[in-house]
């Protein structure tokens, strides 16, 4: 299936999408902890897809808003899921804008991110 990339500072977030999408095939190629670690790890990784957080620490140099405009500028075809609180939604609206192509509000509901992440995988590139 596909490599997989999670980017959330909370080691629970992580360990559960991992679960869910492990169990679905995928394979969790790298995590991340922060935005600056994120594309970091994407230009060595080159995931198929990366859930990624919003609102994490360490901000200062890069936030998950600046982590999506990084990543889309090293692959203009790179595959972003948002997965964040709702009350971000005008961030979210912007990491959109910005490439990503779909998102998800916290808690996680574990069938809707099985289906959102097979409809992003599926899409044609272009």
């Amino acid at each position: 299936m596909a490599k997989i990339m999670i980017v959330d500072d909370a080691l629970f977030m992580r360990q559960m999408l991992a679960k869910i999408l492990i169990a679905e095939g995928h394979e969790i190629c790298a995590e991340a902890t922060n935005a600056k670690e994120a594309v970091e790890k994407f230009k060595t990784v080159r995931p198929d897809l990366v859930t990624m957080d919003i609102v994490m620490p360490l901000m200062e140099e890069l936030d998950g808003i600046g982590a999506v405009n990084e990543i889309m500028k090293l692959d203009p075809k790179a595959k972003i899921l948002i997965v964040s609180a709702m009350s971000q939604q005008p961030i979210v609206v912007e990491a959109i804008r910005l490439g990503a192509r779909d998102f998800l509000s916290k808690p996680v509901n574990p069938q809707r991110l099985k289906e959102v992440v097979k409809s992003i995988l599926t899409e044609p590139l272009g």
